[in-house]
């Protein structure tokens, strides 16, 4: 009995982005289609907390190429660290 397990990775979408793929990996990493996450989060900023979620959620999720979320590459370029991908 083989089975192939694979995990899934939180992160921004590379290819399926509008403004900086936070939906698009939403919507890889749940199933949903990208679209109805966008509605969503439109939802949301008009209740007052979506556009504070999003840029939350745009500088904890790593994009697809990389290793590193944004702030933790903010991080570490102000401790002096190399930021490596």
């Amino acid at each position: 009995m083989s089975e192939n397990f694979t995990t899934k990775r939180f992160s921004r979408s590379d290819s399926d982005r509008f403004l900086t793929g936070v939906c698009g990996g939403i919507a890889a990493y749940t199933g949903i289609d990208a679209t109805i996450v966008r509605l969503i989060f439109v939802v949301f900023a008009f209740l007052g907390g979506g556009v504070f979620v999003y840029i939350l959620a745009w500088l904890l999720m790593p994009a697809e190429s990389e290793q590193r979320s944004l702030l933790e590459q903010i991080i570490r370029n102000f401790q002096g660290k190399p930021s490596q991908s």
